[in-house]
């Protein structure tokens, strides 16, 4: 799940000190966003399980809300299925390591990312 706002510094630093997440910078080039972690365990792996973002180049549309990612076997039908279903797709499908993604919302205007691994 992945959360874009304004200023990412300053909630990457709110969810640090609520939950304990400690973040992990990715250089977006001129800024960075956030990988954000549980805290670290001896002996345990650290993997990220959010990542907050800021409201920039290809997230500059998105609102700030929580989005999750739901697994889907081919992005392309799926996204058909929106269209036709009543939905809107917000964004083109884009790639990410380990898979493609892409940004709907619902006809009740919920917003999901759709994934498809590779």
């Amino acid at each position: 799940m992945d959360l874009t706002v304004e200023d990412a510094g300053a909630v990457r630093d709110f969810y640090a000190a609520i939950i304990g997440w400690e973040p992990q910078e990715i250089s977006m080039g001129d800024y960075a966003d956030y990988c954000m972690a549980p805290p670290r365990q001896q002996g345990t792996d650290n993997p990220p399980v959010a990542g907050i973002c800021h409201r920039r180049g290809a997230n500059a549309g998105l609102p700030p809300v929580w989005l999750v990612y739901l697994m889907v076997p081919d992005i392309a039908a799926s996204l058909l299925e929106v269209l036709e279903r009543g939905g809107k797709v917000l964004s083109q499908t884009r790639s990410s390591s380990g898979g493609h993604y892409a940004i709907i919302q619902d006809p009740a205007g919920a917003i999901c990312a759709l994934y498809q691994e590779n």
